[in-house]
């Protein structure tokens, strides 16, 4: 006799599995999960090298900019993977979910895990890039990166997940990501070296720094200097979008559970 635990693990995973052909399914989204992010770092990139200075340090813009953008490649693919959550509300999909006998945090988890993978996907074509920015493969500090990255992930997702079920309107969505995470991303060091003052302390209080900060320190082999990132732990750094992602899932679970 099937468990609860078992209906929960099978609606997880059935979820999961949905998005990812939904993904493979769809040519355009894997050739813009690996266009958008080069036009924006070539752009912006070539657009502020010839001003961008760390003192003390000869890194150059592009390299500078590289572990941003990852995550912007994150956040984004985050933003518009569980977008499919009011899509599949209107459709009726995860009604039928919710009549079956898996839970509700059974479907909070396939969501989220689902968009993760898709985003992991897309950032993982994007970091194929990562000799052309200055960062040899060899050099990296892979268990770091793929710590920040699923988490960072995760947490990005949950969030997503949580602003879609309470908004039910793909506009309206769209408007309070926008409005919320790309302010996230532009001061969490991905554009700007820390710095000091009132600047850097709005840092070390977003969560997406930490996850930037992370994925630096992997790039550079597990140790970045100190003016490109917010601390000088990268495993705190980590630790710190662990519990983020925790936080977003406990909130996404709580919202999901409301009965609409």
């Amino acid at each position: 006799m099937t468990t609860p635990l078992g209906y929960d693990i099978a609606t997880a995973r059935v979820l999961w599995r949905r998005d990812l052909a939904r993904f493979w399914r769809q040519p355009a989204r894997i050739i813009s999960a690996l266009g958008q992010p080069v036009v924006f770092w070539l752009v912006i990139g070539s657009g502020l090298a010839g001003t961008f200075r760390i003192p003390a340090l000869d890194v150059g813009y592009m390299e500078y900019f590289f572990p941003g953008v990852v995550m912007l490649v994150l956040l984004f693919a985050s933003i518009f993977a569980s977008v499919s959550v009011i899509d599949d509300r209107h459709q009726g999909f995860l009604q039928g979910v919710l009549a079956g006998p898996g839970s509700r945090a059974a479907l909070v988890w396939g969501k989220c895990l689902g968009s993760t993978s898709v985003a992991l996907i897309q950032g993982g074509i994007f970091f194929a890039l990562a000799p052309f920015a200055g960062f040899p493969i060899a050099q990296i500090d892979w268990p770091l990166l793929f710590a920040a990255a699923i988490s960072a992930s995760l947490g990005l997702t949950a969030l997503g997940f949580a602003v879609a079920w309470l908004l039910d309107n793909v506009q309206a969505y769209h408007a309070v990501q926008m409005m919320l995470l790309i302010p996230l991303w532009i001061i969490s060091g991905a554009m700007f070296p820390p710095g000091e003052g009132f600047y850097a302390t709005v840092m070390k209080l977003n969560p997406v720094a930490y996850g930037v900060s992370a994925v630096r320190h992997a790039l550079y082999g597990g140790l970045a200097q100190p003016q490109m990132t917010v601390s000088q732990n990268p495993w705190s750094d980590v630790a710190v979008v662990v519990a983020f992602a925790a936080a977003c899932l406990l909130l996404a679970s709580r919202v999901c559970a409301r009965r609409r």
